[in-house]
């Protein structure tokens, strides 16, 4: 296990910039999930630590050793790609046992490896079996316990779980999770997927355009995000996010909504009369109720143990997550009752999170 430290990486294909200074040092032994939207540079800062991608500037530590110059085989990492990347040729326990046998390790020493590797995978059944010969969340397995054998200082996942169904996703999510606490190794996860990162984290790290958004516990920044970008990419479905202007109200300060509607804030705030900003509110923090606001109903969308309800105020969507079963139809208005206590408030202009005074 070890120490893995990122400090003012940068990385650029001529003038077209990628990363811009990434600062970011991962714990001996944490679960680090990068995440963010498609182009944010998660996929390439991970590659810059396997050694895959170039570093234009800025240094990467594993441990105390400065890797920027060292190669790939050389950094005692184990990468698991997005594709499974096994030999049909070789069977499992021959794919396993690959990079081993290119160092020429004792053939004992390697046997032992492959059987516990196997057998902390499930495997052993499997070892005598070809890739074709197996299913997609075998094959995934087998790609982990290439990766396991090595014995790496940190473990790299680039989207491992992205090829697979969605019932075999959430399997494969609680394996690596449960891998990772039997082994403690240090462990860099690449997703886009924002449920993989709040399920599987020790901390997330929220990328967007090639920079650090904000970084912590899962909880954490489920609960206290500090822009509207991050509000609205960690959570499923996402913070309704609804513009409005600070007016005073009998119990201090509240935000009018763009349909007369004033949804009433908690606390001290002292926020100049009149200023614009976006309220944020939880699905699961609306309720049918007490008439705070009324929606107009669009969607009804009943998940079994709970009913997503979508509608609109004014010209803002918004979704309603409740733990019961509605009869509501298409264009009905009903009552909405909102935790005043769970809002957020954030900057229009800087998208920054404002706090109460």
């Amino acid at each position: 296990m070890s120490q893995v430290r990122i400090n003012n990486l940068r990385k650029s294909y001529g003038a077209l910039e990628i990363l811009h200074g990434v600062s970011l040092d991962i714990e001996d032994g944490k679960f680090v999930v990068l995440v963010g939207p498609s182009g944010c540079g998660k996929s390439t800062l991970l590659r810059m630590i396997a050694g895959l991608e170039t570093v234009t500037g800025g240094d990467i530590f594993i441990g105390d050793t400065r890797v920027n110059d060292i190669q790939p085989k050389d950094r005692n990492i184990a990468m698991v790609f997005q594709s499974y990347a096994l030999y049909p040729h070789m069977t499992v326990a021959q794919n396993m046992s690959f990079s081993l046998r290119l160092k020429k390790e004792d053939p004992a020493a390697i046997d032992r490896e492959v059987k516990r590797a196997a057998e902390i995978l499930g495997l052993t059944p499997l070892l005598a079996r070809y890739p074709r010969q197996l299913s997609g969340g075998q094959r995934q397995r087998v790609a982990m316990g290439r990766a396991i054998v090595r014995d790496p200082q940190v473990f790299l996942f680039d989207e491992p779980l992205s090829n697979l169904d969605a019932k075999l996703r959430v399997q494969m999510r609680a394996e690596i999770k449960e891998l990772h606490q039997r082994l403690g190794t240090t462990t860099v996860y690449v997703t886009h997927d924002q449920i993989e990162a709040m399920t599987m984290a020790d901390e997330i790290v929220i990328m967007r355009d090639g920079h650090i958004e904000q970084r912590g516990a899962p909880l954490e920044l489920y609960g206290r995000p500090e822009t509207v970008f991050v509000a609205s990419f960690i959570g499923s479905p996402s913070m309704n996010l609804m513009n409005g202007t600070v007016v005073a109200t009998t119990e201090g300060q509240g935000v009018q909504l763009g349909d007369g509607s004033v949804l009433t804030l908690v606390g001290n705030w002292n926020l100049p009369l009149g200023k614009p900003v976006v309220y944020g509110i939880r699905p699961e923090d609306i309720d049918i109720g007490r008439q705070d606001i009324s929606v107009r109903v669009s969607v009804i969308e009943p998940t079994g143990p709970e009913t997503q309800v979508l509608g609109t105020i004014g010209n803002d969507k918004i979704t309603i997550q409740l733990r019961s079963r509605v009869g509501y139809l298409p264009g009905e208005v009903v009552a909405l009752q909102i935790d005043h206590a769970r809002a957020h408030l954030f900057d229009p202009d800087t998208g920054r999170r404002i706090e109460a005074a």
